[in-house]
């Protein structure tokens, strides 16, 4: 079995539910009452998008990092 590594970005929205995305892997996301719960349904939904997408091995994406910007608007 192969091992992939994934990053995922997880946010807590203002009512206190994690949000969980992957940005390697478009529309993969979840949410969760609790880190435990998010980090199990985010494993869950990465199989189920690397099942519906043919993920090319050659397009090797890297975390560089999280860069945040604010603006006045």
């Amino acid at each position: 079995m192969e091992k992939r590594r994934f990053t995922v970005i997880i946010e807590q929205d203002e009512d206190g539910m994690y949000l969980a995305l992957v940005p390697a892997l478009p529309g993969c996301h979840t949410q969760a009452n609790n880190l435990n719960d998010l980090d199990s349904r985010i494993k869950e939904a990465i199989k189920l998008c690397l099942e519906k997408q043919d993920i090319d091995d050659d397009k090797n994406i890297s975390f560089v990092g999280i860069h945040v910007v604010e603006l006045c608007l």
